[in-house]
């Protein structure tokens, strides 16, 4: 009797477990959504109010890694102007790490400018939600032509 007790409360411990994480994601897939739908309209409040205060931003260029701070310098200028730059989600996918208070993410983007991108990076859990630690932002290269673009960068940074 003591081992069926023991092994339905596993289980049941094991639905909620699924269910919390299930709940989790939504709420990290929501704080994305709201991050790109931000950027769309230039909502620097809501855009960079969704970033940790040690929060670090990756751009396309290898020159492009700003903390907060450097990254707000170069957002506000844009958003005041009220240019914004919208990111299509094609596809996302969010994983928690243990303890349901880190989570980490890649997706697919389409972007007018930049075609098919790929966004990646960790979200943590605060007192406020979830908030985005770092972003990563690539521009996605196919392979069959990768060895030609390889080539144009090496030209480019050599000038």
């Amino acid at each position: 009797m003591i081992k069926q007790c023991i092994a339905i409360t596993l289980i049941l411990m094991s639905f909620y477990s699924s269910a919390q994480n299930a709940v989790e994601k939504l709420v990290i897939n929501k704080t994305l959504d709201l991050f790109h739908q931000a950027a769309s309209v230039a909502d620097a409040k809501q855009y960079l109010g969704l970033l940790t205060e040690d929060a670090i931003f990756l751009g396309t260029d290898a020159s492009e890694r700003w903390s907060k701070s450097q990254f707000s310098d170069f957002v506000l200028p844009r958003f005041q102007q009220g240019k914004g730059w919208l990111y299509e989600v094609n596809q996302r996918n969010v994983n928690l790490l243990a303890g349901n208070s880190t989570a980490f993410f890649d997706e697919v983007l389409i972007n007018k400018n930049y075609g098919r991108c790929r966004g990646s990076g960790v979200l943590v859990k605060t007192s406020n939600g979830w908030k985005i630690s770092q972003y990563s932002l690539s521009v996605l290269v196919p392979n069959g032509i990768s060895n030609q673009v390889i080539e144009i960068i090496k030209m480019h940074e050599q000038l």
